[in-house]
């Protein structure tokens, strides 16, 4: 068993918390928070030893193999080289870094220093994505893939009040496609690869934050339509469309509800739906493994860090392209 310690105090930070128990592989001995009352707190919650409020003394703590990093897109960077600078594995929320070099630079560091540094973005750990991948080699060649994450925001009334949310604010480097585009430019890169030529389009907020967009990526055999909202709740799903069928999915976050229709009518039901906790566990394990069979499991893990590598340069055109700034893409330029 190793220990690991968070940064973050939100929902996603105890679901994961949760998720990496249930495996029976992590024990949680650390918690880090700015506040001293809150890392109390939710060290207390959640049974670990340990609170901090300065990142760098839970990073040096020799009772922390590990850190799940869950906190505003904006401090990832700093905060992950930080821990891997005082020799500690990482597994960090999703989108890494909002600059591509910057992912480099980490996943350079990791390497050099013999440790783990791991996007936590569900789709490549789920058991599920097996079930996708088998699904669409039976419905022939796929000429067309839908696919679209648009769920309005539980802070959009905040916003509309007259405050500034953080999912709202490019100084966080958040927005719509930092925040759920990626969960479809990410399978969209793993199935298919970088497309020829692609073509984004963005609806800006009045912060600069973009509230939505759509990705068209042209490859020579297939179209694929990315699309996302923080501001709507979308109702029809993602969908890969072969000649002999089509694979629906509901949910492509998660791989939930997952369905196979063939074309001579018939249907098939593939993948229902799990808690967010054992959806969060299958990164726990995959990250477990990675620092503890590093020989054995070592293609899968470079794999996963090409892909994040990969989507964070996509992703950083993408925000180019389409008017989306953020202040820290200034430095270093």
């Amino acid at each position: 068993m190793l220990n690991f310690g968070t940064i973050g105090s939100g929902w996603i930070c105890e679901e994961y918390i949760r998720g990496a128990k249930d495996t029976g592989l992590w024990q949680l001995t650390a918690v880090y928070s700015r506040d001293k009352a809150r890392a109390e707190v939710f060290a207390e919650k959640h049974g670990a030893k340990l609170s901090f409020t300065d990142v760098e003394a839970m990073a040096s703590c020799p009772e922390v193999d590990a850190v799940y990093v869950a906190s505003p897109n904006a401090l990832h960077y700093e905060q992950c080289k930080t821990i891997l600078g005082h020799g500690k594995h990482v597994i960090c929320e999703k989108p890494l870094c909002a600059q591509a070099e910057k992912v480099r630079e980490l996943v350079r560091l990791a390497a050099d220093k013999g440790l783990v540094f791991m996007e936590a973005i569900m789709f490549m750990h789920l058991p599920q994505r097996k079930i996708l991948e088998e699904a669409i080699g039976r419905i022939g060649h796929v000429n067309m893939a839908r696919l679209d994450f648009c769920q309005r925001s539980s802070k959009l009334d905040t916003y509309l009040a007259g405050s500034l949310p953080n999912i709202f604010n490019p100084k966080m480097e958040t927005g719509a496609l930092m925040d759920l585009g990626v969960y479809c430019v990410y399978p969209a890169l793993y199935l298919f690869g970088r497309p020829e030529r692609w073509f984004v389009s963005s609806v800006l907020m009045k912060t600069g934050a973009d509230q939505s967009g759509a990705i068209t990526m042209e490859y020579p055999d297939k179209l694929v339509s990315v699309t996302y909202s923080k501001v709507g709740q979308a109702g029809a799903g993602s969908d890969f469309q072969g000649v002999d069928g089509t694979v629906s999915v509901e949910s492509i976050s998660t791989l939930g509800n997952m369905s196979l229709r063939l074309k001579d009518g018939s249907t098939e039901t593939l993948f229902g739906r799990d808690e967010k906790y054992l959806l969060m566990s299958h990164e726990s394990r995959d990250f477990y493994r990675y620092i503890t069979e590093p020989n054995v499991t070592r293609e899968e893990y470079l794999r996963c860090t090409e892909l994040s590598i990969e989507t964070a340069e996509f992703m950083e055109q993408a925000r180019s392209s389409s008017g989306v700034r953020f202040p820290s893409d200034a430095i270093g330029r």
